[in-house]
């Protein structure tokens, strides 16, 4: 079973595409417009979204180059274009798959099975053996769940990341270069992808950029994670 986002403008499409994923024991969200798709990923973790490309507020591609920005989940691009320069293109861009319309159900759920065995497969590359403590954080890498205090935090795939990362060395401030490298895997980018999943942690760590407890930001140097008081176990 996958959480799966369907971003499809076309009701007939979607419905059927809601029904079918259902029926296969999926938990479906579904959205009819780009920006929809964007605030989704941005509070809920989904296992895979599936894309059209022709949406009414922004073209699939735009779309999946802000997506993009903000997480790693496996995209399956879902359209009736099938100009091989376009597919090539999407592909290059970070799509995991391409499916032409119109396509059975069946062929559909054999790409999602084979896009989510490569993301599992992926994410199980040398698993971390301990839980990361900071604090009252609590961190657990293998099993992607973070706690502050004892209460579970709903983070996204990207703000989990992050907080690993981060959590992984304490009181080290980490470079926003090396952020964008090891956690968004990009040799360069845009420093407001970090401010805003940084802000995105605070509000959900019960903090603020004024005041901070956990995540400290030094201007023009880097971020760090550190319990508050600043105290740390040698």
């Amino acid at each position: 079973m996958a959480s799966v986002l369907v971003v499809e403008d076309d009701q007939f499409v979607r419905s059927a595409l809601i029904r079918h994923l259902t029926d296969a024991a999926h938990t479906v969200r579904s959205v009819g417009t780009a920006l929809e798709a964007l605030r989704e990923v941005a509070h809920f973790r989904f296992d895979v979204v599936i894309l059209d490309l022709g949406l009414p507020d922004l073209d699939g591609s735009e779309a999946l180059k802000m997506l993009r920005g903000i997480t790693d989940v496996p995209v399956i691009i879902a359209t009736a274009r099938d100009d091989e320069t376009e597919i090539v293109r999407l592909l290059n861009a970070g799509a995991d798959d391409y499916l032409t319309k119109p396509f059975s159900v069946e062929h559909l759920s054999a790409r999602m099975s084979a896009v989510l065995r490569r993301s599992r497969a992926a994410g199980g590359d040398a698993p971390p053996e301990v839980v990361l403590r900071v604090g009252g954080l609590s961190v657990d890498p293998l099993r992607r769940q973070a706690e502050l205090d004892g209460v579970r935090l709903d983070l996204t795939r990207r703000e989990f990341d992050l907080l690993a990362f981060l959590a992984a060395r304490p009181g080290v401030v980490v470079p926003r270069k090396e952020l964008l490298a090891e956690v968004w895997q990009q040799s360069y980018g845009d420093d407001q992808t970090i401010d805003v999943h940084l802000s995105w942690l605070r509000r959900k760590l019960g903090e603020t950029a004024a005041q901070p407890r956990y995540l400290h930001t030094l201007r023009g140097v880097g971020v760090k994670l550190e319990p508050p008081g600043g105290g740390l176990p040698l």
